[in-house]
């Protein structure tokens, strides 16, 4: 069990993904400011109730550990930070939010991946791809999206989940998810969804 300095937000954020943040409520910059003196690591957890600034907010209990990569200056004291996506963590326990939200974590492993992984991750880039097609005729503009799929069915998966819109609980769902196969099933599933409701406009006219 590991003691995590936590950051709640509206949005989920995966394993293997670049996680922007503005930071500007104190605690938060409290946050920053600690975490880069250690090991520039911190966790991100989707909102389950409430709201990012003012504190007094519900969180899940699956989050992500993310390491930060760069800090710049923002006008009135903010920062704007990047960091990266390193693991799954399960928070055990919510400590008091003094001076910032604060968890006892347990890391998250992954199974390991095989050959239906491989199929599941070479069906996930076609339907990505197909996705993109018929969003196209649908008039959007997806001639500059060209995304990269890792060759990793668990890293793709991640990617994926990161690069495609979902809401906030489909995308909580994704995360929850223990392992590469299931998080690649789901994946699949939202977008063959996806596709027939753009064909079904399209028919529509």
């Amino acid at each position: 069990m590991v003691r995590l300095p936590m950051f709640p937000l509206g949005g989920v954020h995966f394993p293997y993904s670049v996680i922007p943040l503005r930071v500007f409520e104190d605690r938060y910059l409290k946050l920053l400011s600690d975490v880069a003196a250690a090991d520039g690591r911190f966790g991100v957890v989707l909102i389950e109730r409430g709201f990012e600034v003012g504190g007094g907010d519900v969180r899940f209990d699956v989050g992500t550990l993310a390491e930060i990569r760069a800090v710049s200056d923002l006008e009135n004291g903010a920062k704007a930070v990047v960091a990266v996506g390193l693991s799954r963590v399960r928070i055990d326990r919510w400590l008091a939010d003094d001076p910032y939200p604060l968890a006892e974590v347990t890391l998250l492993g992954e199974s390991e991946t095989g050959p239906e992984d491989e199929e599941l991750r070479a069906e996930a880039t076609r339907l990505l791809y197909r996705l993109l097609a018929v969003a196209s005729e649908l008039g959007a503009d997806t001639a500059n999206f060209a995304p990269e799929m890792s060759d990793d069915p668990l890293v793709a998966g991640f990617h994926l989940a990161q690069m495609i819109e979902l809401g906030p609980l489909d995308a909580q769902h994704l995360l929850e998810e223990d392992s590469a196969t299931a998080r690649l099933i789901a994946l699949n599933q939202l977008l063959a969804e996806e596709i027939e409701l753009i064909q079904l406009r399209l028919a529509e006219g």
